[in-house]
């Protein structure tokens, strides 16, 4: 691929961010077009794992993100009721040298930050839904919803589970409702009134589950996030909730775990969303990343560690591929069977329950993997 190549990135999240500043490294031309106005600072933590740290080190922000967030020494699986110990993983410096970097969870948008001020600040522009895409003699023309365009000879989509790019690819495909929500709170630890809570620990229910986890090294807040069976029905794709919701879908669960959730000065709801596996990520100058062409659910806490590993093998691809055909088919042939693994485990929610080696997932460099060849 020629540096010449005008690459547009459609969605500026943490899988368009990282596919963005890895290529303004190698020497691309890239502009980065985002349907938001501007990046706020969405209440949600994120599991930051050793398989994405080693991306953010390729981009010199690993260790700014490490000194922020908060190292675990263990992920622990907890019986929903008795607060039996169903497994605990060990992480801190054993899983440092065991999957070849730290494991820690952060605030996103932390995560956000951190990557998106790798790339160069004039190549992003905000409030561009894209709105159509046509492809002429082989360049792609983008039209916005704001009656603007731009021209293309690379498109990547790293627009989300609602993707406009995935429509272009492969026609009509709609993210399905999985029939189970989410619930989310962030909130100064300092209301848990000294209740001692472990770092990271998952409770596993009969029909539910909920984990709990800090997002900065002082420990000063805490973050829950649950899926629960559920309804919905809002065009929104989120909106607030009543504890006492919250509290009856986890009626019976460990005192430990109502405490949290009542001390919660506010909840949000999402729709837990999935995408069915695609036949193809790409068509033409066209090509997928992320939630566009593979949505999940987050019970292996994977979706943006799988968006970050496919930036990263994406741009592998263009710079080591004479022609964009060639680096499109060994994307796709390098991540489409360790995603379909992530999303078949992950649809299960059964990864770290009971006693696991995750070592295919966190051991996972991007940076080196062979390309073309399936290595879990």
């Amino acid at each position: 691929m020629t540096r010449s190549s005008r690459i547009a990135i459609i969605g500026a999240g943490l899988g368009g961010a990282t596919a963005g500043a890895l290529l303004q490294r190698a020497g691309f031309e890239v502009r980065l077009y985002e349907q938001a106005q501007t990046f706020e600072r969405i209440g949600a933590g994120i599991h930051v794992s050793a398989n994405v740290m080693k991306v953010l080190r390729l981009l010199e922000a690993e260790k700014r993100l490490s000194s922020i967030g908060i190292h675990p020494d263990t992920f622990t699986s907890r019986k929903w009721d008795t607060g039996e110990i169903l497994f605990e993983l060990p992480l801190g410096s054993l899983g440092e040298r065991q999957y070849g970097a730290s494991y820690i969870t952060v605030h996103r948008s932390d995560l956000h930050a951190a990557i998106l001020e790798k790339v160069l600040p004039d190549s992003v522009e905000f409030g561009k839904r894209l709105a159509d895409v046509k492809i002429d003699r082989g360049i792609a023309q983008l039209s916005f919803a704001d009656g603007s365009s731009a021209e293309a000879d690379i498109v990547i989509g790293a627009d989300g589970v609602n993707s406009r790019l995935r429509e272009a690819v492969v026609g009509p495909r709609k993210a399905r409702f999985i029939g189970a929500v989410a619930h989310r709170a962030i909130y100064p630890s300092s209301l848990l009134d000294g209740l001692e809570v472990r770092n990271c620990t998952k409770w596993w229910g009969p029909n539910s589950h909920i984990l709990i986890y800090f997002i900065e090294q002082s420990r000063n807040e805490i973050y829950l996030v649950t899926s629960a069976k559920g309804e919905w029905r809002s065009p929104a794709s989120w909106e607030y909730c009543d504890r006492d919701e919250v509290l009856r879908a986890f009626d019976g669960f460990h005192p430990e775990v109502r405490t949290v959730i009542e001390r919660a000065p506010q909840l949000t709801k999402w729709p837990i969303l999935d995408v069915e596996p695609l036949e193809k990520w790409t068509e033409g100058p066209l090509v997928l990343i992320g939630d566009a062409c593979h949505a999940m659910t987050p019970y292996m806490a994977s979706g943006a560690a799988m968006a970050i590993e496919d930036a990263a093998v994406l741009v592998r691809c263009l710079v080591q591929s004479g022609d964009q055909a060639t680096a499109f088919g060994l994307y796709e042939a390098t991540r489409k069977p360790r995603v379909r693994k992530v999303q078949q485990i992950s649809a299960e929610n059964t990864f770290l329950r009971l006693p696991t080696d995750p070592s295919w997932v966190f051991g996972y460099d991007a940076a080196t993997i062979p390309l073309g060849a399936y290595t879990p």
